[in-house]
């Protein structure tokens, strides 16, 4: 395993473009650190500024302390998986994953270790004497992880590998590289690992740290729980969370001895210690957030809420919870509540009234200019 370590690194393009933006970044030996963001976000081209793909307009990148700017890619001890898997069609299953390590000159009896070994911990051992055309898209996927892993690499790169696959296939294999990842830690082989997805999902449940980025910047790095609780601006409130944040434009206004947040024509009395970061901003318009599950369809026994009576417009159900879809003096604003806990909501129409509950304790407010997240 190695650390890894971005320090002011720039891609600009022939065209004058510049893709990425002085990132500084450092991947601990050992984390699975996944980077995330929007389409064009950049977040593919700095995984391959990492590989030597592409090449570095400015800064220092170090893999295992030695400076690797220059150096091939065969060069920087690392393994990558492509979101095309890129396997040889005429070759079998044992031959692609032995493939790499011929080129290298290793003895045979160490690729023959090595392949059964990656098969194994691939379940996959049935599948070496078949061709590519011969695989499923989950098989094809597990053959390219598995080529990766014989090579004992420092640093495994992977650039949105399952994107290809569907849904059900893609929720198992998150669960098997997650699992991968740990069973070579236990075994003491551990890997730092750099994953690329546009899919917050995938971030959320696989990574250990998640660096999320926006037009060649990183607009926050931390723990899946850190970043879905204080994100540090709009962008990353509004970008993880499925339904995504609400975020309203609000006025900050007197309330009693208190602040409230005025939205959709109601008002919503702050907690002292959040109306006390937003005192010197009294008169002026903030962006209000507020999490989809942090409104109520009504009291809920122990939870402190400010209620509002909203207009429905659609309630969508989802099994085990429902998201619903309302007005506020006509502004958007959409609620994710367990099934259990609906008040009647399912029983109106679109054009119905029905009060919902604020969790105004939970709630968020970002700086209109800046996006800064205020209460941090």
């Amino acid at each position: 395993m190695a650390q890894l370590s971005l320090n002011k690194i720039e891609k600009v393009y022939p065209n004058g473009f510049k893709a990425v933006h002085g990132v500084d970044l450092e991947v601990r030996e050992g984390e699975f650190m996944v980077f995330v963001g929007p389409s064009g976000c950049a977040k593919s081209t700095l995984l391959r500024m990492i590989a030597g793909l592409e090449s570095i307009s400015g800064g220092e990148l170090r893999i295992g302390g030695t400076v690797v700017n220059n150096l091939a890619p065969k060069q920087r001890g690392i393994a990558m998986v492509f979101q095309n898997y890129a396997l040889y069609p005429h070759m079998k299953v044992y031959d692609n994953l032995a493939f790499g390590l011929k080129l290298a000159g290793t003895k045979k009896a160490e690729i023959d270790a090595r392949v059964r070994e990656a098969a194994k911990l691939l379940e996959m051992d049935h599948l070496l004497d078949r061709y590519p055309k011969q695989l499923s898209g989950g098989q094809a996927q597990r053959v390219a992880v598995g080529r990766a892993i014989v090579k004992h690499p420092g640093v495994f790169l992977f650039d949105e590998p399952l994107s290809n696959l569907d849904a059900k296939l893609r929720a198992s294999m998150r669960v098997r590289l997650t699992e991968l990842h740990r069973t070579l830690r236990e075994k003491g082989r551990a890997s730092t690992v750099v994953y690329v997805t546009h899919d917050q999902v995938e971030a959320m449940t696989m990574g250990e740290r998640i660096c999320v980025l926006k037009d060649g910047t990183i607009q926050q790095v931390d723990t899946p729980t850190a970043l879905y609780d204080r994100p540090a601006n709009a962008f990353v409130a509004s970008f993880i969370g499925s339904p995504e944040m609400n975020l309203r434009e609000a006025l900050v206004e007197e309330c009693g001895a208190g602040l409230a947040l005025a939205v959709g024509g109601a008002s919503l009395p702050l907690p002292d210690e959040k109306a006390a970061r937003l005192r010197p901003l009294l008169g002026r318009k903030v962006k209000f957030g507020l999490r989809p599950e942090h409104i109520t369809a009504g009291s809920v026994k122990d939870v402190p809420v400010t209620e509002v009576e909203g207009v429905l417009r659609f309630v969508e159900h989802m099994g085990s919870e429902v998201f619903v879809h309302f007005d506020l003096g006509g502004v958007p604003f959409t609620s994710r509540i367990p099934s259990d806990q609906l008040c009647g909501v399912e029983h109106k129409q679109r054009g119905d009234t029905h009060r919902f509950g604020f969790q105004m304790t939970l709630s968020h407010a970002f700086d209109n200019d800046s996006g800064l997240n205020l209460y941090l």
